[in-house]
């Protein structure tokens, strides 16, 4: 079980990967990080949205998380409309749970 709570029919090749890679990033946590925004998002991103999400994909889960949870600063070159988008949407008080 991926955690996935969206269904891929509906998508073309790009987004099927994108959707596939966000949960099967290596730690828990960061599935549930970048997976849930995918779930919710993928479908409707554009093309440069896309290129933007891919980016963070590629950053190792450890740098991601601690970028995305505010203990280290994001380098600027992540620093994108899109890290920002991720980031906003898992702003919350309480631990991430499963």
């Amino acid at each position: 079980m991926t955690g996935t709570t969206r269904s891929s029919v509906d998508l073309d090749t790009r987004r099927k990967k994108i959707l596939f890679r966000s949960w099967h990033r290596g730690i828990r946590e960061m599935d549930l990080i970048m997976g849930r925004f995918a779930d919710a998002e993928i479908g409707t991103l554009t093309d440069a949205e896309l290129d933007q999400f891919e980016a963070l994909i590629e950053v190792p889960d450890r740098d991601l998380f601690r970028w995305i949870s505010g203990e280290d600063e994001v380098p600027e070159n992540y620093d994108t409309p899109m890290f920002r988008r991720v980031k906003a949407f898992h702003t919350h008080g309480a631990p991430i749970h499963v």
